[in-house]
């Protein structure tokens, strides 16, 4: 009867844990990956069934769209019956003593966790009166199939060729959605986009510079690892598609100027490597910025529509973020800086991802 009492227990404990986590700004997404990074597989698959729990007795139509995406993303459904420990020890073939240690340690981190920016309404109340939608999803299957042929030929011209139409796709799309919306409040809204460990403050430096070409602004949690963004939304979801393909191409590439290099050789080296990813970002930034350059706005009404999306993110920004700073890199590798601008020269820079790993 006591170990039942216990098992029970702990149960509403984690609950209670994770729906402390919503009231300090965590989203499904966060905790699991958080919980993943710091500690280990067992504490990680027992927080997502916590999460699952926790989320469970709210109606649907009292869960933000991204949140439930994100609960889908995480795999957090209740597929058990009776008290959650005792089933999921069954699951992972533990014993009830192993179950209540990492259950013990799941609690204790989860309650030392930081407040971040609350961003996202919480599971049971009222949802905002307007919750805009995303990119159209036939746009994307088009910029997708782009993207598809981009990455598939062998030669350089006809990439850059079929990621420039998808470029010009994205860009005429998010205008055409800006007008239709021009009788709208201007709404920003905030994602976190969470990175590897490796090299995470260069990588930061890519999703910056995307995020600045389409009109959003980014701050980089170094010690957590992800990049809070703040834009309207299908301009975050851009962000989001674009910096997820060019971070996938700059490991590439990256991993191949050194897997073509002799041991030892400097191509190998993390000086090497931090030099690429951070010329690399800076070459994105200028391509990004010369596509900008190009007279797209061809209705002037558009105009302040554009201005009042700014000074909407600008504001959510200032109240979000009251004190930040600039983070500098120190590049030491002459030779990885020149890789780094020649990978970036030929990337494909279309914003045709189905899934990122965000918030």
């Amino acid at each position: 009867m006591a170990h039942g009492g216990r098992l029970i227990l702990a149960r509403v404990e984690l609950v209670q844990a994770v729906d402390a986590a919503w009231q300090r700004g965590w989203l499904p997404y966060d905790v699991r990956e958080i919980v993943s990074r710091s500690l280990d597989e067992s504490a990680t698959s027992l927080v997502v069934d916590a999460i699952a729990l926790s989320c469970s007795p709210h109606a649907s139509s009292t869960v933000h769209p991204r949140w439930q995406r994100q609960l889908d993303e995480i795999g957090a459904s209740v597929w058990w019956e009776g008290p959650l420990l005792e089933a999921w020890a069954t699951r992972h073939i533990e014993t009830a003593s192993y179950a209540s240690r990492t259950e013990s340690r799941l609690l204790t981190f989860l309650r030392r966790l930081p407040a971040l920016p609350l961003i996202l309404p919480l599971p049971g109340d009222r949802l905002m009166s307007a919750v805009r939608a995303g990119l159209d999803p036939k746009v994307l299957n088009r910029v997708r199939a782009l993207l598809a042929k981009a990455e598939s030929t062998s030669f350089p011209e006809e990439a850059e060729a079929l990621s420039g139409k998808a470029q010009e796709l994205m860009n005429r799309h998010a205008l055409e959605r800006a007008m239709l919306d021009a009788d709208l409040p201007a709404l920003a809204t905030s994602r976190r986009m969470w990175l590897d460990k490796s090299y995470f403050k260069e990588k930061s430096q890519l999703v910056h510079v995307v995020s600045r070409a389409f009109r959003s602004r980014a701050v980089a949690y170094d010690g957590f690892g992800f990049v809070a963004l703040v834009g309207d939304e299908v301009d975050l979801e851009s962000v989001e598609l674009l910096s997820t393909s060019l971070l996938v191409q700059a490991t590439r590439a990256m991993v191949a100027v050194g897997g073509s290099a002799g041991k030892g050789s400097e191509a190998r080296s993390r000086p090497f490597r931090k030099a690429f990813l951070v010329s690399y970002a800076t070459r994105i930034g200028e391509r990004l910025a010369a596509l900008e350059d190009v007279p797209e706005v061809a209705d002037e009404r558009l105009l302040p529509v554009l201005a009042d999306r700014k000074q909407a993110v600008d504001t959510l920004f200032d109240q979000m973020f009251t004190q930040t700073r600039t983070s500098r890199v120190t590049v030491r590798s002459a030779a990885g800086w020149g890789a780094g601008r020649a990978a970036a020269n030929v990337a494909d820079i279309g914003t045709g991802r189905k899934t990122v790993t965000s918030g």
